[in-house]
């Protein structure tokens, strides 16, 4: 038989994205789009006070408004725990983390601008606004605690009242003998404070959720715009409301956007499950988009201090960052973890720095809770890196370039055991800074600086090189870092009778484009056509156990699952074949679709080997069970380290300190790439939300607690003419441990920017002296700086 034609729908090809044909039409299936019969509306009632205690809630009046169902105030839910944190940290002397009662509303105190104090249930989502207006909350307002360096010192005003001061932990990673002794002994010490500041994740589908109980069998259902359902089911469930696994199901549909915001579980999810059961209707709550600004989790928010120590020739012997991270008023669900182990061991970045040691400080405020966001302590750890190593080439006058390279760690270095806990298994960070510099035209910079300048501007260009740490696994050791979850993932191929598949994943797309590249590895595994794979998320009702979709883990730990899935597919296929065609299954071997024994012209394809699974009259039933379907779980051995090296130009107008992107290039290593249009979708991503974090966006709070951009009005978010073009180039290292050979890419471009196009302003105004200047650079303090001191 001749062979099949091979497909053009498998690993590494840019299949167009099935899903989007329903996005794009309006066809797509979110939280809000659901109508249940007899549903209910639910809006919050949120404190206006950043701290306040709260003296007494009359709700007659808003009970006495039209269409209102319920006026629910923490008394409801006295039977209920709080919101659990997934991720315990121990302080440096041993002692756990301070875990203050995070309740699903406020009990007798406020501790931020938006803390949830009472819940109004009504007809319509207008009658529930109005009533909600209605509810008299009794406060007596007390000073807020804000800045975070006053909240960490001594004798500060207590967040929660019941803890000894605001310092939640007091973590540190490394060696600090040896750190301080190479610091002692260095040549030359660069020292930069900084601030990684504040941001408001803003994903395009605002959270929303729905409760719904079924009197009837007593089950739950909770709609909800998560990134994980089963994750949400587990901790809501089992550790909040106490209620069996099997009585509980959790769907999140089509998902507008997370980038980390919808990882964690939310007292709104909570509120209307309770509230069906209650009032013996759906409940619906969606939040509005300034309501969103005070009750997502915020991202980022560190103060530094970091110290690089060089010997004479350049090379980096030392480095030393002492950091203040705000947790917010109460810890949300991953955020002990991001300061901590997804920041201080990331800290070695690239480089052959022999001793290194963090110590950082997770501190409570009266502000929004802080957790992860796209990057997660990466972005954190690389920006501070970056920024100091740039410093550091101003100071000693060696060419940035050239300073990284002697510091690079080499290509036959690896496995790299780091002084901070990781073992690298792969990299060429030499090939992905010679690619970027090679697409950016480094050698023409002079000449572009000096056109630049004839037309009244100042042009600069930095270069950022990153480390990230994807997949965060194996179970064992995160749960010995303080994961209170394991960190696997699951997957099942179910095989139809006529050969089409299905996949049950426990990952979760909102946006990234699994149901495209989940079912290319299918394509290209089972060469069947994409169109005959169905990709099933998001439904704990349907799905094997998963841990949802974050920290570029999908296809690094999902896929690798999948893949595992598919292996037992194709090694019980092979016995099946085996049978029909009379042959022993070693002698059998899996092609393009079909089945053949070596040697011979015999050959089934894969459309007759699922049908006799299904239908077996000729089947070898004595030594296996009828249907072709298979789960596997997969555990990864190691983290996957994506890798890069990023350049950036600006033009800043001397005139106005307007900052221009005129050039921007990324050259990655993400492994294996199953689709590079995708993967160049997410570096574009990216890179947009970290030159938002770089030139423009930054919530900023009074000293009453009162968020002062608390909305697009004020908070300044990227749109497309502030974005460069972005040029993107590969270099593949394959992931050695995981069965794709993928590292993971979703969160690159918000790492490898932010410092690239600091490092690029800088360098655009060395002839004024800058050496730093804190994120957002926005054109306001550039054009401050140029008219300081009678520039």
């Amino acid at each position: 038989m001749a062979a099949a034609e091979p497909l053009n729908t498998g690993i590494g090809e840019s299949v167009t994205r099935v899903e989007d044909s329903r996005f794009l039409r309006g066809l797509g299936n979110y939280v809000d789009d659901i109508v249940l019969p007899s549903q209910s509306y639910a809006v919050m009632v949120r404190s206006p006070h950043a701290r306040a205690t709260i003296n007494g809630i009359d709700t007659a009046a808003a009970l006495a408004s039209d269409g209102v169902l319920a006026v629910l105030t923490a008394d409801d839910f006295s039977a209920f725990g709080g919101l659990p944190c997934g991720w315990q940290v121990h302080s440096k002397n041993g002692d756990p983390m301070t875990e203050p009662k995070h309740p699903i509303l406020a009990e007798g105190a406020v501790r931020h601008v938006g803390d949830p104090v009472a819940v109004v249930v009504a007809e319509s989502k207008a009658q529930a606004r109005r009533a909600a207006g209605l509810v008299d909350v009794n406060y007596s307002e007390g000073d807020a605690v804000v800045d975070l360096q006053l909240a960490a010192s001594d004798g500060a005003e207590l967040v929660h009242s019941d803890t000894p001061s605001n310092v939640c932990f007091d973590w540190e990673l490394g060696d600090a003998a040896a750190t301080d002794a190479a610091i002692a002994a260095a040549a030359h010490v660069t020292r930069l404070e900084l601030v990684n500041n504040r941001l408001v994740p803003n994903a395009m589908e605002p959270r929303a959720a729905i409760g719904d109980y079924n009197s009837a069998n007593g089950e739950h259902t909770l709609y909800t715009t998560s990134q994980n359902p089963h994750v949400i089911r587990l901790l809501m469930g089992a550790f909040v409301l106490s209620l069996p696994e099997h009585k509980l199901r959790v769907v999140a549909p089509d998902v507008g956007g997370g980038f980390g915001s919808k990882i964690f579980h939310y007292a709104e999810e909570a509120i209307v499950t309770v509230a069906s059961k209650l009032i013996g209707r759906p409940v619906k709550w969606t939040a509005d988009r300034s309501e969103s600004f005070i009750s997502d989790a915020h991202g980022r928010d560190h103060v530094t201090t970091v110290e690089l120590a060089l010997d004479g020739d350049g090379m980096f012997l030392g480095l030393r960052s002492t950091t203040l991270a705000n947790m917010g008023a109460y810890l949300s669900t991953f955020a002990p973890s991001v300061p901590t182990y997804l920041h201080g061991t990331l800290l070695a970045g690239t480089y052959t720095t022999p001793a290194i040691y963090t110590n950082v400080k997770g501190v409570f405020t009266n502000t929004v809770a802080v957790d992860a966001y796209r990057g997660a302590g990466r972005p954190e750890a690389s920006y501070l890196l970056e920024r100091v190593v740039d410093l550091a080439a101003i100071e000693t006058g060696i060419d940035p370039v050239e300073l990284r390279r002697r510091n690079f760690i080499q290509p036959a270095a690896f496995p790299y055991d780091t002084p901070v806990a990781l073992t690298y298994d792969i990299g060429n960070y030499q090939a992905t800074l010679d690619m970027a510099l090679e697409n950016t035209d480094a050698a023409g910079f002079d000449g572009r600086k000096a056109a630049s300048a004839a037309r009244g501007k100042l042009r600069g260009r930095g270069i950022a090189c990153y480390i990230e740490a994807c997949g965060i696994a194996p179970s064992n050791i995160a749960g010995a870092l303080g994961a209170r979850a394991g960190l696997y993932e699951a997957a099942t191929v179910r095989v139809n009778p006529t050969g089409s598949v299905a996949v049950l994943t426990g990952s979760h797309s909102h946006g990234q484009g699994h149901e495209t590249t989940f079912a290319q590895v299918v394509s290209d595994t089972l060469g069947i056509p994409i169109e005959n794979v169905d990709i099933v998320h998001g439904d704990t009702g349907k799905i094997p156990f998963g841990m949802g979709t974050y920290g570029s883990r999908s296809i690094a730990v999902g896929g690798a699952a999948l893949s595992n899935a598919l292996d037992k597919i194709v090694l019980k296929g092979r016995q099946i074949a085996a049978h029909l065609m009379e042959a022993s299954a070693d002698d059998v071997v899996f092609k393009d679709g079909q089945f053949s024994v070596e040697g011979t012209d015999k050959s089934v394809g894969f459309g007759d080997v699922a049908l006799t699974a299904y239908v077996p009259h000729n089947f070898p039933l004595e030594t296996l069970e009828p249907g072709l379907e298979e789960t596997a779980f997969y555990d990864p051995k190691n983290f996957t380290y994506p890798s890069g090296a990023y350049v950036c130009e600006v033009e800043v107008d001397k005139d106005t300190g307007v900052i221009d992107i005129v050039e921007f290039h990324a050259s990655d290593d993400f492994g294996n790439i199953i689709n590079p249009m995708i993967v160049e979708g997410q570096v574009h991503g990216g890179v947009a939300q970290g030159v938002g974090q770089a030139l423009m966006e930054g919530a900023v709070y009074d000293d009453n607690g009162q968020l002062l951009t608390g909305s697009y009005m004020d908070y300044c978010m990227p749109r497309a003419d502030d974005l460069p073009n972005v040029t993107v180039s590969n270099h593949v290292t394959a992931c050695t441990h995981n069965p794709l050979g993928v590292k993971g890419c979703g969160e690159a471009g918000a790492i490898g920017s932010p410092p690239a196009v600091v490092n690029a302003v800088i360098n655009a105004l060395s002839d004024y002296g800058v050496k730093h200047i804190d994120m957002p650079v926005t054109a306001h303090k550039v054009w401050s700086i140029m008219n300081a001191n009678g520039n």
